[in-house]
């Protein structure tokens, strides 16, 4: 139930687009000669938020998930989009990020997407830092209930580690798949080291349906504020 409803809803949140288009637009009456149609409307969907946002809030959260031993989880994480673990690797710090892989591959279609697909296929966002440098080491990767995968590896400036969506300022490096076998198997082996792996999956599967959850909950509430105080 719990992870039906989030996707449904927050795949029409994330294509309006597609919602506005299939849905016909009907012509409210106002029944009555002191009722403006603006009212009508307003109230039409005042009251369906307030059903879909009671509803959502009944929903029974998923068993609760706790990360591997070696990472703690960081303070504030649900309201930012920064990092959601952190641990310490003799004198390095490791933060992870994590998003859906719907939600940033450009060109995909959520209503497309098989729901199991959805939610098993994740972006990890893996930063390696070292105290007195500038740049931290920085993997994308592919996430899935049994499987991690690098897509690339950079340097980003720890300035520009804050969002995940933010462009780096330098020179990218080669494709990922470019480099050698022995290359590719080194930068695996050195992530699995420092505890980047599948068993990271169940916990960020888990904060991610807590997330989708929080910001339903917080959409349906701040729209209706916004329809109740227009005038």
């Amino acid at each position: 139930m719990w992870r039906t409803a989030i996707i449904r809803a927050t795949g029409a949140i994330r294509s309006p687009t597609r919602t506005i288009i299939s849905a016909p637009f009907r012509h409210y009456s106002s029944g009555s000669s002191n009722s403006s149609p603006s009212t009508v409307v307003n109230s039409t969907i005042l009251r369906s938020l307030k059903e879909h946002y009671t509803e959502v809030s009944k929903m029974a959260p998923p068993p609760k998930v706790s990360p591997p031993a070696e990472f703690t989880v960081v303070k504030g994480a649900l309201e930012s989009g920064g990092p959601v673990l952190k641990r310490a690797y003799g004198d390095e710090e490791i933060s992870i990020s994590v998003m859906r892989m719907v939600n940033i591959l450009p060109g995909v279609d959520p209503a497309e997407i098989d729901a199991d697909d959805e939610i098993n296929q994740l972006f990890l966002h893996a930063d390696v830092s070292k105290p007195g440098q500038d740049y931290v080491l920085h993997f994308l990767c592919g996430l899935y209930p049994d499987a991690l995968g690098i897509h690339s590896v950079s340097l980003r400036h720890k300035q520009e580690t804050s969002g995940l969506l933010e462009a780096p300022s330098k020179y990218n490096g080669p494709s990922f798949e470019a480099l050698d076998d022995r290359m590719r198997d080194a930068f695996h082996g050195y992530i699995e080291e420092r505890g980047i792996n599948d068993s990271l999956f169940p916990f960020l599967q888990a904060w991610l349906y807590v997330k989708d959850h929080r910001s339903l909950m917080h959409w349906f509430k701040s729209v209706g504020t916004c329809v109740k105080i227009s005038k």
